[in-house]
């Protein structure tokens, strides 16, 4: 429940990202790792869902929550229209992805798809790594967060990319 809440509020407003509560909860009972990572997923994606309302629906509480954050609203709005749905697969906080895109009129069903199979990506890669790996994958994992989300991005990036100029 605990996760659930951390994992909505950090699509809102939060700062903390859930894996920090979904990486002990999974080494605690590797067998529940699949249902943690999809009630983390869940409850990101609910969160985040909010935070597009908010954009999109308060425009004035949408830039000013972007603003506590150090972002600027307008550079997220050049950011949008020349990279779209990526946005949401780099590394910043999901609130401030969540929130831009309900600013921008990102097409909400891109959005929410988007961010299942991103976040999707994101939370169980975190679940099957410290399922097969344990303690230790825990410890780097929450050294070097960032680290592993950058490199699944841009890994993710390339992907889209490929198939966006191949096909």
């Amino acid at each position: 429940m605990w996760m659930a809440m951390l994992a909505f509020a950090e699509g809102v407003f939060f700062p903390i990202p859930p894996d920090v509560m979904l990486a002990p909860l999974v080494l605690a009972d590797r067998t529940k790792a699949w249902r943690y990572a999809a009630i983390c997923l869940a409850a990101s994606v609910l969160g985040g869902c909010v935070g597009y309302t908010v954009g999109f629906f308060l425009h004035p509480v949408g830039i000013w929550l972007l603003s506590l954050t150090g972002s600027d609203p307008h550079q997220f709005e050049h950011w949008y229209h020349q990279w779209g749905v990526l946005l949401l697969a780099i590394p910043i906080p999901y609130k401030i992805t969540a929130i831009a895109s309900g600013l921008f009129k990102l097409n909400f069903p891109l959005f929410f798809v988007a961010s299942i199979f991103i976040r999707g990506l994101r939370f169980f890669l975190v679940a099957w790594l410290i399922r097969q790996y344990g303690a230790p994958m825990q410890t780097f994992i929450e050294k070097r967060l960032g680290l592993v989300v950058s490199a699944v991005a841009l890994a993710l990036i390339g992907v889209v990319l490929v198939i966006r100029f191949a096909f």
